[in-house]
């Protein structure tokens, strides 16, 4: 009985993280590309990311093929790295959910034989 208790206790504090979740993939489905540049652009990725994500010295490569959404999201909201963390008061979910359109859009680097 009590590991009954136990399970739908779990299930309880699990179910609204798994439904916000579940929300952010499909709200970052809907989100714009081009919204998502400005926001990367306004917010200052860029300039550790590149103007493509392509990376650079500062900041790891981004596009195209990013991270999947959520693990983004974490990292984004919690990293405790070099890079600061962009809580929603500052990088509203929106704007995010925008940016990871638009790394979604960058378009694959041409094979280094077809140049």
């Amino acid at each position: 009985m009590r590991s009954i208790i136990h399970l739908v206790g779990v299930a309880a504090i699990a179910a609204p993280a798994l439904f916000a979740s579940t929300y952010a993939l499909a709200a970052a489905a809907d989100a714009d590309a081009d919204a998502g540049r400005e926001a990367y652009i306004r917010v200052g990725c860029y300039s550790c990311h590149g103007y493509e994500g392509q990376g650079a010295g500062t900041g790891p490569k981004l596009a195209p093929d990013p991270l999947p959404y959520a693990a983004l999201s974490n990292f984004v909201r919690q990293t405790s790295g070099a890079m600061p963390p962009y809580t929603p008061a500052v990088l509203p979910e929106e704007d995010l959910q925008d940016i990871y359109a638009y790394l979604q859009s960058r378009p694959a680097a041409p094979d280094p034989d077809d140049i």
